[in-house]
Formats: structure tokens, sequence, C-alpha cells
């Protein structure tokens, strides 16, 4: 069995995205993996025909009679895998040469970690994105978000399998922060500082294109992940710090209003203290 299996699901992906997505996970310095390519797009040939030019013996290669969507094309991928750890991948991102490697090693090394995350470099900004590093963190940030980039994860299968988790096709497309905030009471998570993936920026983004319903899940997951872990969202209330400005004639700071935890604070014009008051937070 190979150790890690990388699972990549494509749609109509253009050829030099995916070609540089797929050179980039045959170039790795870690050797023994298998690459799954699940092409969701069964009428576009063409991507059955940039596959199979890469004759790699680690390449397995499928495609669905019809188009799935993205969620069920992960679970079938992570169905497919046989790897004791799953590298997660997108079809147009670029994974640096040592990823496998130095995620392989982390994982070996502790095993009390089930998600394992890096920092992140956008392209073609050059953006840098780094995330909490430990556990306590990363689960805090959770409870509002998404903390360790998708497509950059390696997890380890057997937290997976032991407690019956997989994607869930009504939180799509936020769907790999729905795992995330499932695996919270069964594993730790950790992000590596060093940047071993790059995330391609354009117009057809899901983050751009499907804003809206990324919104309307985002906003089911807290409310699922703040039910299933309430002493964990309390401490969250409890070190948030939160800012809302209201603004004369819509752009000078009349107001700023910052909370953290139990305490208010007003301010005029940001630097003028009004009025400081705590609150009561009610769990319910």
């Amino acid at each position: 069995m190979p150790k890690v299996s990388v699972l990549m699901p494509i749609w109509n992906t253009q050829e030099d995205h995916l070609r540089e997505a797929v050179e980039s996970i045959l170039n790795q310095t870690f050797k023994d993996f298998e690459y799954l390519i699940l092409n969701d797009s069964p009428d576009n040939t063409k991507l059955d025909e940039i596959v199979a030019s890469y004759n790699d013996p680690r390449i397995r290669y499928a495609r669905n009679e019809q188009n799935m969507g993205i969620t069920p094309s992960r679970n079938k991928l992570l169905q497919m895998s046989q790897g004791e750890y799953i590298a997660i991948f997108d079809h147009d991102d670029i994974s640096e040469p040592t990823r496998l490697e130095k995620q392989v090693a982390y994982l070996d090394a502790h095993p009390e970690v089930g998600v394992l995350g890096s920092a992140v470099e956008e392209f073609p900004t050059n953006k840098k994105y780094c995330y909490p590093e430990n556990d306590a963190e990363i689960r805090l940030g959770l409870m509002w978000g998404c903390m360790i980039t998708h497509s950059a994860a390696m997890v380890r299968r057997s937290v997976l399998e032991q407690h019956g988790i997989a994607y869930e096709e009504r939180f799509s497309p936020s769907e790999d922060y729905a795992l995330w905030c499932r695996l919270i009471p069964h594993t730790q998570f950790h992000n590596l500082p060093e940047v071993l993936f790059r995330y391609r920026m354009h117009a057809n983004n899901t983050s751009k294109s499907q804003a809206t319903r990324m919104d309307n899940a985002t906003y089911a997951i807290r409310s699922f992940v703040k039910a299933d872990n309430p002493a964990l969202h309390e401490e969250y209330l409890q070190r948030a710090e939160h800012t809302t400005r209201i603004r004369l004639f819509g752009f000078i700071p009349l107001l700023t209003i910052r909370r953290k935890g139990t305490l208010t604070k007003v301010y005029l014009f940001e630097c003028l203290l009004l009025l400081r008051y705590k609150t009561v937070i009610k769990m319910r």
C-alpha cells in the first residue's frame, strides 16, 4: 500500500493549469504515493488525453459517468484511496516539491495530529498567508472560519474512518470547513509555518464564483460547531475581538465599538473613550 494518497478532482480544467498541478505532484521529493485524479466533466475528453500523456504508474485516473459535483467527487476519491495519509489537492494549484516529504515526516513524528496544513502563497500576487500553528489556536479559530487551507492539507486516514467522517454536500462549497469542524472532538490540528503550497487566484475561484453559497454554508457550519463544542465556543467568545465602526457621511469614523469577551468599549473618532461596559454571555 502507498504511504500517501493524493486526491485531485478535475472539472473542465485549463490545460496549462492542469499540467502545472500534475507536474508539481509527480516531481515531489517524496515518492511513495498514489495520485488519484477524478474527472467530473466526463464529456471533456481533452482532459483524458492530458492525463494520459503522463506515463507514470502512480497515477490512477477515473471519470464520472455524469457530473456529480465537487463534494460527491471528493468522497469518491476518499473511497478509492489506499494510503495511510490523504493529501488533498486541487486541479489549478501547485504543491512545492518538498510538500509531501515534510508533511509525512511531521505526521509520522506526531501521531496525535490528524490534520496538517501549511503556510500558503497566493499567485500571481505573491501574498503569503500564515495561519495559527498550534492545536489550541486552530481550534479557537475554527469557531469563526477555516484555519487550514483545504488543498494544502494532509489528513490521517484512520481518523476519518474511525469516526465515520466524510464531506457533507449540504455544506458545499464550504465542505472543507465542515470537515475540519467535525474533526474537532477527535484529533489535533497543526499548520507548518513554511510555504508548501501555492494557491492560484483567477476569476473562476470558488471563493469568487460561489461567494453567496459559501457565506450561507459557513453560517450553518458555525451553528453546528457551536452546538457540538459549547466549552470551546465559550472560550472563543471570551477571547475574540470584534470591531464595528459607524461612519459619518460614509467615511468619517464617528463611533468605534470594540468588543473582547464580555468587555465593550465605545470610542468617539476612534480615540476618545465614551463608554465601557460588561455583558453576561449566555450559552444556548
